[in-house]
């Protein structure tokens, strides 16, 4: 399979993800650094202008079904911004083998967690 296909097929994986909410970008951002060969910093670049188009996507579908509670995503989009402005000036200043350790204690962490999860009661 050529490098355009196999981009071509992640493209599409992740972006079902993102669809469903669930971190495609992530596996994105691990397909380009891992696979592609994609520098760190070039990678998470990519990743943050992929999320622009696959979240304005799917975002009409969950608000049609109701799935988007303002009251709480005023305050989280807040500050969300002020967190990304100050997480993307010490991204860039950080040599890329530091920031992919990080990256990469970040999903074990989460990969963890997600593992020993218990379902909430009554689902």
């Amino acid at each position: 399979m050529g490098p355009w296909l196999t981009a071509v097929l992640a493209g599409a994986a992740t972006g079902v993800l993102s669809g469903f909410g669930i971190g495609g970008g992530t596996l994105l951002l691990i397909y380009m650094t891992t696979f592609a060969g994609v520098d760190q910093h070039l990678a998470q670049g990519i990743n943050l202008l992929y999320f622009l188009p696959t979240a304005a996507t799917a975002l009409p579908s969950h608000i049609k079904n109701g799935y988007i509670d303002k009251k709480t995503a005023k305050p989280a989009i807040l500050a969300g911004l002020a967190g990304t402005a100050a997480a993307a000036w010490v991204a860039t200043s950080l040599e890329v083998s530091l920031l992919r350790r990080f990256f990469g204690g970040y999903l074990i962490y989460i990969g963890i967690k997600e593992l020993f999860r218990k379902a909430p009661q009554g689902k």
